[in-house]
């Protein structure tokens, strides 16, 4: 290692020191030698703050807990394909068919993303800053697996320069990038994104095509029938087409290459925990907040309303994008509260909006999304209520 390094500060005397050819790109050398060692500057004066936990070592946190929905969705992409065809299920042809689709699509939104972010690091004489290693990977794990990658590529450009560099880059943002890619996609190519119909991606020999639209779990809850007893209907309507509560569970359905898993997302969320690097109380309160709205709505709506108005709580936190959201969306440290009670009512919020939307407004199936991007703007006015409510408390306790 001492032998690269001496070679990455030749390299750097040599070619991107002041004065030296390369000058104007110094930034992005200075991207990847500190992607591979610790960087070397240093505070001299004070405050000091002594913590083993760096912005590089939160990022790759953040990483790891995202493995379990990348391995799991690549496998799910693979695994729809064969069985649309009536192919051989094993891991290792899921896999490599999968590997097909998914790999592509994360390699295009480091490639495209990781431009922009070096661009404006050049243009803005910065470092690069790890944030993108997170975004990078959020967003391919929020799309389907066949949506074309000259998509995915202009989304990712949306996401990065709309959503984060706008405002000054990773720590100004007021809305999660990753979300706003995936925002714009699905405004911009609805046919591609929408919530209640995937494409499932079929094989034809060593060729790889689009395949057929399959109706996700959300798509077959909107065509529920109201009857007599419509939260019964609802379950046996989705577990006849193969989306039972394990199933759902577990992941094996059609959806974006991520979010189908809430075991995965599970595995991620107790990796965030115990890391330190999310707090427990966000996916808390999206759980609370869906279960209690869901309720109500299960409780007060007549047998003649919309469908999904009947759907159980249960069956809604394992739908869509609802755990992936909460576990890895909601906790963005930049764009949700910072308060401890902050983080309880933001995430239930989120939690109660994304079931209103779901059910109110059928034609954004997938609520996750439009409620974590509302409350993202919403999140520095619950702080700021927090924060007032304390200092009036304490001046009671001191008056």
């Amino acid at each position: 290692m001492q032998f690269l390094l001496n070679i990455l500060d030749k390299t750097k005397k040599d070619l991107f020191a002041p004065g030296k050819p390369l000058e104007k790109f110094y930034y992005a050398f200075d991207a990847v030698e500190s992607g591979m060692f610790n960087p070397l500057h240093n505070v001299h004066q004070a405050p000091h703050v002594r913590d083993s936990i760096d912005t590089k070592r939160f990022m790759s946190m953040v990483i790891l807990a995202l493995m379990p929905c990348l391995f799991f969705g690549i496998y799910n992409a693979g695994y729809q394909s064969q069985m649309a065809v009536g192919g051989s299920v094993d891991l290792l042809s899921c896999m490599l068919i999968g590997a097909k689709w998914v790999i592509p699509l994360v390699m295009i939104s480091y490639a495209v993303g990781g431009t922009w972010e070096l661009l404006f690091a050049i243009v803005r004489k910065h470092q690069v800053n790890e944030g993108f290693l997170v975004t990078g990977l959020l967003f391919p794990l929020v799309l389907p697996p066949t949506l074309p990658w000259w998509q995915a590529a202009v989304g990712i450009s949306f996401g990065v320069v709309i959503g984060k560099e706008v405002f000054g880059g990773t720590g100004m943002n007021i809305l999660n990038p990753a979300l706003v890619a995936r925002a714009f996609c699905f405004f911009a190519y609805p046919g591609k994104m929408s919530g209640d119909s995937v494409w499932v991606p079929l094989q034809e020999g060593m060729k790889t095509v689009d395949g057929f639209s399959g109706a996700t779990a959300l798509g077959v809850a909107l065509s529920m029938k109201s009857g007599a007893n419509p939260e019964a209907n609802a379950v046996h309507l989705l577990q006849s087409h193969g989306y039972d509560w394990w199933n759902l569970f577990i992941g094996l359905v059609p959806g974006s290459i991520g979010e189908t898993s809430t075991i995965a997302c599970l595995i991620g969320l107790v990796i965030l925990m115990i890391s330190g690097v999310a707090s427990w109380r966000t996916p808390f309160g999206c759980l609370l907040g869906a279960v209690v709205v869901g309720t109500l709505f299960n409780a007060l709506a007549p047998e003649s309303a919309h469908n999904l108005f009947h759907l159980p709580p249960h069956y809604h936190i394992l739908m869509g994008g609802f755990a992936f959201g909460a576990v890895y969306m909601a906790t963005d440290p930049v764009s949700s509260a910072a308060t401890n009670t902050g983080r309880l009512v933001y995430g239930f919020l989120i939690g109660a909006l994304c079931i209103i939307i779901r059910t109110v407004n059928p034609a954004y199936p997938e609520g996750m999304m439009l409620a974590i991007l509302f409350m993202n703007v919403f999140a520095p006015l619950i702080d700021y209520y927090v924060v007032k409510g304390r200092i009036n408390q304490r001046r009671l306790r001191h008056a």
